[in-house]
């Protein structure tokens, strides 16, 4: 039997579990994710960096880990490079796996990443309370040691933590994307090579002014995009050109604040393969893959900019578009990775506004 293991929250509820993965103490900012597939990539998922995460699927581990193949620079079936959230919460973990590109146990792949694990706990029960009293810090602590304090990531800027630390070029086609790299799942750069693009992957405070790119794209990241005050400033001086820009999720959310718009905290935000969006002043409406905490108040949007897409469930912000320029920006991944792919014409819609400007 695996050792004890318990999730204490920052409003002393405990839970009691076993440990899986690597062995330690760790804290952050517990959330929650509905999705029902797709562990390996919401893992390594940028956005996650300092949350601990629950699933709220019960079966988690069934299908292993695939193997690290490289292609175009990037680990074909992960997000990024390692893993990223801090640790791991789920109800029954599925030691035997069997999967065709399975390479290795989700155990094994926590222990290699130095993050820790818990199975064997009423994930509902936990999901009803952060649904009620909204995410909050949490600890993992081993059994008879509580030493380790809160920590809350939100007051750092995790966007430096995930970002790259210099430039770094993708594929040769004849779109020239700057790509302005928050915390980037790796599909968004995929997504954009299908394109006949050459993406110029830059840092979260590279001063893009001097660049000559076809496209601007800002990208996913994890955090309070407040924190972001540098990007903030490099993409209002981008608005004064008329090169065409699509930012996903933080990028969405930096967009508009640099328009002028303001961001709140979500009360216990999206994280799943199913919110579905309407599109503004049309009957089409979407299922989208969210990963995000804080959103963009509408109202505070100035008279350039509109709404794009609105969450069907509560109404948030989910993207925006200028007026008369060729800017816009979802707060829903359209590059999925998992989820669904519904939206995923957006980037040949990026790539159409980047053509008419350069006719």
């Amino acid at each position: 039997m695996s050792q004890k293991i318990k999730l204490i929250l920052e409003d002393k509820t405990e839970f009691t579990g076993f440990s899986f993965g690597y062995n330690k103490a760790i804290a952050g900012e517990v959330v929650f994710n509905t999705a029902m597939t797709g562990y390996p990539e919401s893992l390594t998922d940028p956005s996650y960096k300092g949350q601990i995460l629950v699933t709220t699927y019960p079966l988690i581990g069934n299908y292993g880990v695939p193997d690290k193949t490289v292609k175009a620079k990037m680990f074909e079936y992960f997000e990024s490079e390692k893993i990223q959230v801090s640790g791991l919460i789920i109800s029954d973990y599925s030691e035997q796996y069997s999967h065709w590109n399975a390479k290795i146990s989700l155990s094994d792949w926590l222990i290699e990443n130095k993050i820790p694990g818990i199975y064997g706990i009423d994930t509902r029960a936990l999901t009803k309370i952060l649904r009620e009293k909204g995410s909050m810090l949490g600890k993992i602590v081993l059994q008879n040691n509580d030493e380790i304090d809160f920590y809350d990531p939100n007051k750092e800027n995790l966007v430096a933590k995930v970002s790259i630390d210099k430039k770094e070029i993708y594929g040769s086609g004849k779109h020239k994307i700057l790509l302005i790299d928050c915390g980037v799942k790796n599909n968004i750069i995929r997504c954009l090579l299908d394109k006949d693009t050459t993406v110029v992957r830059v840092p979260w405070d590279y001063d893009f002014a001097n660049e000559k790119y076809d496209g601007l794209f800002i990208t996913n990241g994890p955090g309070d995009p407040q924190k972001c005050k540098i990007t903030i400033e490099n993409i209002k001086k981008a608005f004064n050109q008329d090169k065409p820009i699509f930012g996903i999720c933080l990028g969405n959310q930096l967009m508009a604040i640099a328009s002028g718009a303001n961001s709140y905290k979500l009360k216990y935000g999206h994280r799943s393969h199913n919110q579905p969006v309407l599109e503004v002043n049309t009957k089409k409406a979407y299922i989208t893959s969210q990963n995000h905490g804080f959103a963009i108040d509408n109202s505070s949007l100035n008279d350039e900019w509109k709404p794009y897409f609105v969450n069907l469930n509560d109404n948030t912000n989910e993207g925006m578009k200028h007026k008369y320029k060729p800017f816009f920006s979802t707060q829903f991944h359209p590059e999925a990775t998992g989820g669904p792919t519904d939206t995923k014409f957006l980037f040949d819609k990026f790539i159409d506004l980047i053509d008419k400007s350069l006719e």
